[in-house]
């Protein structure tokens, strides 16, 4: 029997953590048609489900309004689910930059954008994000970036993050728990080594200070690392 006034010690499922995302969702995610919308076109279109859940959307979106973001930087657009979750999030006068190597992809963002009243906001870049970072000078660096995109390109997205990142702005790198993977030494497909990869670099980093948030929930086993950069 559990100590009154603790936490249970029973394992939990997956359909345990699908339920409490659903259940807290109830009380603190209002229906939104834009994002819903964007959910159904994603499917709709072949894309595949591998987005942020709504709550993990709600917390970035959040983020960006803690730290009055106005210009945020996005690697790995998908659907545009996220991108709409940011863009809420800004000033009227706030842009994000958004990149996406598949152009199917890239056109579905923009249709969801477009549907949202959010693609004046929102410029979408289509290409490798390895090749057409480096490219990026903007006249202002940006307030916050988010990565999710291909694992084994994390310690380039995060390097160049740095690079258009402003003093005391935030860097989130989401899937770097990856159901427990990293942490097992007898793992080493390129996913999971290029979350080590980044790990090891940041861990002598002295441009930034960060911390992994491990996560469960409707989207699985997973979490993101947030680093502060100085």
């Amino acid at each position: 029997m559990a100590t009154p006034g603790r936490r249970s010690s029973r394992q939990t499922t997956f359909e345990d953590w699908k339920r409490s995302d659903a259940y807290h969702n109830s009380f603190l995610l209002p229906k939104d048609d834009a994002l819903d919308a964007a959910l159904k076109n994603n499917k709709a279109q072949g894309l595949p489900d591998i987005g942020v859940s709504a709550a993990q959307g709600k917390l970035m979106n959040l983020l960006a309004k803690s730290i009055k973001a106005k210009h945020v930087l996005e690697v790995g657009t998908l659907g545009g689910y996220s991108t709409i979750w940011f863009a809420k999030g800004l000033p009227a006068d706030g842009n994000i930059v958004t990149f996406e190597v598949d152009e199917h992809h890239a056109k579905v963002a923009s249709q969801n954008l477009e549907a949202a009243g959010l693609l004046d906001k929102v410029t979408i870049v289509v290409g490798s994000a390895v090749q057409e970072l480096p490219k990026l000078q903007p006249e202002e660096p940006f307030d916050l970036a988010f990565i999710d995109a291909d694992k084994p390109s994390n310690l380039f997205y995060f390097r160049e993050a740095k690079r258009l990142v402003r003093k005391g702005g935030i860097i989130i790198v989401d899937n770097v728990v990856w159901n427990g993977s990293p942490a097992d030494p007898n793992i080493t497909d390129d996913n999971t080594e290029g979350i080590r990869t980044l790990l090891k670099a940041i861990r002598d980093d002295e441009e930034v200070e960060a911390t992994t948030i491990g996560t469960v929930g409707e989207k699985g086993y997973d979490g993101f690392l947030y680093a502060l950069r100085k």
